[in-house]
């Protein structure tokens, strides 16, 4: 089904509104009935804000350029052409990107991060979180190849959020989102031109006998 570009805006933009107040909602909701820490004492975290964006920055940038580089493999092509045909078509602006990814950060950073890991702990909490994004699929062994890949990403920033602060986890994720939807959306578009600049005349041309 092609859904007109700007109408996969409208609805990429209306989910991320969604996850950030509904998914911070949600965990706000069970950190007050089940986790022992408040919601104020885990957004403050356990280090100063300087230390937790640097970390963030740093640990997002190296996350995404690793992840940037497996999926940019030659045996990894069909993966790329998947996700980058799905978000292309949409055309996201760099301000699209930014807000989507900053909504996704804080949501499901406050979710996932701040209530539900303190439940289930941080190597349960990474699987389920990266199963979710649909990266665990047995039956396809490229993309689960990502997923192992952010799985172990996923743990990193469960340990960074324990030990640093949750806002650390939250810059990392944005950063992550931020890169990654940049290469998604440059490399859709790209593949969109190539399959417009056909021509489609030649191409029945060369189907003639």
């Amino acid at each position: 089904m092609n859904i007109p570009p700007e109408s996969g805006r409208k609805l990429i933009l209306g989910l991320a509104t969604f996850t950030l107040i509904g998914f911070s909602f949600i965990g706000l909701i069970i950190i007050n009935a089940f986790v022992d820490q408040s919601p104020l004492e885990i957004l403050r975290g356990h280090s100063s804000i300087g230390i937790q964006v640097i970390s963030g920055v740093a640990f997002g940038l190296l996350a995404a350029v690793m992840a940037h580089f497996i999926i940019s493999r030659k045996w990894m092509e069909t993966v790329m052409k998947k996700y980058a045909g799905l978000i292309g078509p949409f055309k996201l602006s760099i301000w699209n990107i930014l807000y989507v990814s900053i909504c996704a950060g804080i949501g499901e950073e406050i979710l996932f991060r701040g209530a539900i890991q303190p439940l289930i702990g941080i190597i349960f909490t990474a699987i389920i979180f990266v199963g979710l994004h649909g990266y665990l699929n047995p039956k396809d062994a490229r993309i689960s190849v990502y997923g192992f890949f952010m799985v172990f990403i996923m743990i990193a920033i469960g340990l960074m959020c324990d030990h640093i602060g949750i806002l650390s986890t939250i810059i990392a994720h944005t950063v992550i989102d931020i890169y990654l939807l940049l290469v998604l959306t440059k490399t859709g578009q790209e593949l969109n031109s190539k399959d417009e600049s056909v021509d489609p005349t030649t191409v029945e041309d060369q189907q003639d006998p």
